[in-house]
């Protein structure tokens, strides 16, 4: 006998994946800003789910911002300026439909924008804890040796503690961005050689934030981060790498 939780499961499931299929449609532009989706009937017959389904996924569009849901207006697909590019999922679809080009850009003037201010803050604001927490990343990345893998998770894990040692509430949500968005980045740089270089430049910042120094913790960021865009650069484009 199927129990009532793994029917409950099976429909989270479902709606979740045409959650997907419609937002993934909607990102590449099959339905563009001001288009009306399809009426909800036909929407579960092309996708062959039930209207249950249909309805909650529909719902979780809405709460992302993707669409909007009005009488006699149906459902209409909302301008990008509107969607919540912080959702994991809106984010997870944007990197599948992004060239990667457009993605690393995009995702270094963020960092720019965010990350030597955080790494400032968190050199002023993080307690023991956070300290203990960075340096565990830090060590996991030296340990990590030519494990591609695990280099990749450690220095993810380094950057989002950064962003929770501001103890600013306002930059958490950025650390869990980058939990997902740099994944990709951080695998472009993993494939570099300079790996050395970068152990180097991630304890500076360790360094400068365990010493609460604001201004070196800026500076180290900085540093790491023009390095980081370069060695992707070269990477990308097949040119010789500076160690």
């Amino acid at each position: 006998m199927v129990s009532l939780e793994s029917l409950g499961n099976q429909s989270l499931k479902i709606h979740l994946r045409v959650a997907d299929q419609l937002g993934l449609a909607i990102l590449r532009g099959e339905y563009a800003p001001g288009d009306a989706l399809p009426p909800e009937i036909r929407l579960c017959e092309m996708l062959g789910v039930s209207r249950t389904a249909m309805r909650e996924a529909i719902r979780g569009l809405i709460a992302k911002g993707l669409i909007d849901s009005r009488p006699k207006l149906g459902t209409r697909v909302r301008p990008p300026e509107y969607w919540n590019h912080l959702d994991v999922d809106v984010l997870r679809w944007q990197l599948e439909v992004s060239d990667t080009e457009s993605y690393v850009r995009k995702m270094f003037q963020l960092r720019h924008a965010t990350e030597p201010a955080a790494t400032a803050i968190a050199a002023e604001n993080g307690t023991s804890e956070d300290h203990q927490r960075i340096e565990a990343a830090f060590n996991a990345m030296v340990a990590a040796g030519s494990d591609n893998g695990l280099f990749v998770e450690a220095d993810l894990a380094f950057h989002k503690s950064i962003y929770l040692a501001t103890h600013n509430e306002f930059f958490w949500p950025i650390g869990q961005l980058f939990s997902v968005a740099l994944k990709e980045m951080f695998r472009i740089a993993a494939l570099g050689s300079h790996r050395p270089r970068a152990i180097i430049e991630h304890g500076d910042v360790l360094r400068a934030i365990l010493e609460r120094k604001p201004d070196m913790a800026r500076a180290a960021a900085l540093t790491l981060l023009g390095n980081a865009a370069s060695d992707i650069r070269r990477i990308r484009e097949g040119a010789p790498e500076q160690r």
